[in-house]
């Protein structure tokens, strides 16, 4: 079933007749063609800016990417450096380290070495000294020990006696004191 809808339309002297719906009217045609041209100069001016304006946005991302890429690139490169820098500091402080216990340990032993060569030296210096104020003092005993012995005899016997003899009982009497001190021992 079809349904036909006849449009009546009133022509210029004001008398109706029928007219397709599908084909509009002249100047309903013109004012469309006018509209179009319009909205289609509108496009033409303003595609090509927007074209232009997207390109640049486009480059200007790509470029940020480029450089954010090669930021990236020269920020790993300066951390490796950095790391491989800071690893031979390390192996060098370790080295430093090592030859310093190793000097340390050289000092060290080379201080006792000389603490003990003065430590002997002093041992030394002190029995060479103690040796010869023992023979002082022994030397001064027996003088001391030969003027009592001498001044002994003398009040014992009562008569005094010449130099070279009491020289000699002074001499025999230290002699017979050592050799009793000897088998003492």
């Amino acid at each position: 079933m079809q349904l036909a809808f006849p449009v009546v339309t009133a022509d210029e002297h004001g008398e109706a007749s029928p007219s397709n719906p599908l084909i509009p009217a002249i100047y309903d045609i013109v004012w469309s063609l006018v509209v179009f041209a319009i909205v289609l100069a509108f496009f033409f001016w303003l595609v090509p800016k927007l074209n232009k304006a997207l390109d640049a946005r486009r480059d200007a991302i790509e470029g940020a990417l480029e450089r954010a890429e090669a930021a990236e690139a020269k920020a790993k490169a300066s951390v490796e450096e950095n790391a491989a820098i800071l690893a031979e500091a390390r192996a060098e402080a370790s080295q430093i380290r090592e030859k310093a216990r190793a000097e340390g340990a050289q000092i060290l032993a080379e201080l006792k070495v000389a603490a003990q060569e003065e430590a002997d030296r002093v041992g030394a210096t002190a029995r060479a000294q103690i040796e010869a104020e023992r023979q002082a003092a022994v030397q001064s005993l027996r003088q001391e020990v030969g003027v009592l012995a001498l001044d002994l005899s003398e009040k014992v016997v009562g008569e005094s006696l010449d130099e070279q003899r009491a020289a000699g009982i002074v001499d025999r009497f230290l002699a017979d004191l050592e050799a009793e001190e000897a088998g003492r021992r």
